[in-house]
């Protein structure tokens, strides 16, 4: 099969991001460094209307980032001092976005360098750090000045067996001590469900602080643990210790309730009853 590379994209530089925010992005690196293009089929330069297509298994590299798809479309401009520079990057058909410890899987990812926003849309979207997995089912944002993923539609951050699913899920990134992304706090939004191995708890709303293991629901709470079942307006929750606390709404407006099934024990053998 027919291997295109091309070079010339050196003199399409992306502007540098802020240093925090290098994960995933080929804005990565220095504003000096080349943006290298592979394809099996080709790569096509509409000069008129200034478009770069890369097609069959194309990828693009810079700066330890690497994207995927079937096809890659780079959208370029004129820059005043002379030159050019990419506007957008979009790419089409078994995406995947990868840097040394992170990943992003996508059916198309479309990335806006002016607002520094990558936006994945398709099936199976997922974005993993070495600790954490989120992945949602409409679309997957990740706004990379801000550190901040944005999944929506049946949206689910996991870290080891603890996790969270909202309708609506704003997760904020971290650098860590390797340079490596990891979840830092995520603000649920819509039929709210967090579990673990012991308990299930749902509300409309809550934010989950990711390294201290604790959560707070608040709205219409339920927290099932067994048979037994807790009810309340505001919770705060211990992921790691497994202690909840439930608490009446506002000045008492909502009153705490729950339902306790003691342990029944088997009856001996024999046994009459």
């Amino acid at each position: 099969m027919r291997k295109v590379a091309l070079l010339a994209l050196l003199a399409l530089a992306l502007p540098a991001p802020p240093a925090l925010a290098q994960g995933l992005s080929l804005a990565a690196g220095s504003s000096d460094q080349p943006i290298q293009v592979d394809a099996d089929q080709g790569i096509e330069w509409l000069r008129d209307k200034n478009v770069y297509i890369a097609r069959g298994n194309a990828k693009a590299s810079r700066g330890g980032v690497t994207v995927q798809g079937d096809t890659l479309t780079a959208r370029y401009r004129a820059k005043g001092e002379g030159g050019s520079e990419i506007y957008q990057l979009e790419a089409e058909g078994n995406v995947r976005i990868a840097s040394a410890n992170e990943s992003i899987v996508a059916d198309r990812a479309v990335y806006d360098a002016d607002q520094g926003v990558l936006v994945m849309t398709g099936r199976n979207l997922k974005l993993v750090t070495r600790q954490d997995t989120i992945t949602a089912r409409d679309s997957l944002e990740y706004w990379e000045k801000r550190q901040l993923a944005v999944a929506r539609g049946n949206a689910e951050a996991v870290r080891e067996k603890k996790r969270i699913k909202a309708d609506v899920l704003s997760a904020q990134l971290a650098e860590g001590a390797n340079k490596e992304m990891k979840l830092r706090r995520v603000d649920a939004f819509g039929h709210v469900d967090v579990r673990t191995d012991q308990e299930v708890a749902k509300a409309e709303k809550g934010v989950y602080l990711v390294e201290q293991g604790t959560a707070t629901l608040i709205g219409d709470v339920k927290i099932t643990r067994g048979q037994n079942q807790l009810n309340g307006e505001i919770a705060e929750i211990n992921l790691n210790t497994g202690v909840s606390r439930l608490l009446s709404g506002p000045q008492g407006s909502a009153r705490v309730r729950a339902l306790v099934v003691p342990n029944q024990q088997p009856k001996a053998a024999g046994t009459g009853g």
